[in-house]
């Protein structure tokens, strides 16, 4: 699959290691048989994610299942020279991919899916309570008090 340019840009400046002309690193996070998706980061990102694990006490639950999902069901890989991420067939078969993709921003990470997994699970769990409503326009929990 084909990785935007501007976010291979993101990926170069996040890898301490890169250097013009070599591939930038990223990792993918594939987890368990409940993730339907696969979860992308920068070097960055996932130091940032492995600094926060390690605050955690150690052999607490929380800790061992995070260490689990970002450490354990990972893999590193890198963009090639086409600005291509070649996946393993493992993890295409994990989630579904045959001959589309989608690809879900999400900030500093993005995510891979399956075209129609992502489209029955984009709002799944996301049940109306108190402080949200699905029906209606999301862009409308972007209002708040924040200075211009």
């Amino acid at each position: 699959m084909s990785i935007p340019a501007p976010f291979r840009r993101v990926l170069e400046a996040c890898d301490p290691e890169w250097k013009s002309g070599d591939a930038p690193r990223l990792i993918v996070v594939y987890g368990d048989k409940r993730r339907k998706f696969l979860e992308c980061f920068s070097v960055e990102a996932m130091d940032s994610v492995e600094r926060k694990i390690a605050k955690l006490p150690r052999g607490s639950k929380k800790r061992k299942a995070l260490q689990r999902l970002y450490l354990t069901q990972s893999i590193e890989t890198t963009i090639d020279e086409t600005g291509r991420l070649v996946l393993p067939k493992a993890l295409r078969e994990k989630i579904g991919l045959e001959s589309g993709v989608m690809c879900a921003g999400n900030g500093d990470t993005f995510e891979i899916w399956n075209p129609d997994t992502y489209e029955e699970e984009i709002y799944a769990g996301l049940e109306e309570d108190e402080d949200f409503d699905p029906d209606v326009d999301p862009s409308e929990y972007l209002e708040g008090d924040e200075e211009d």
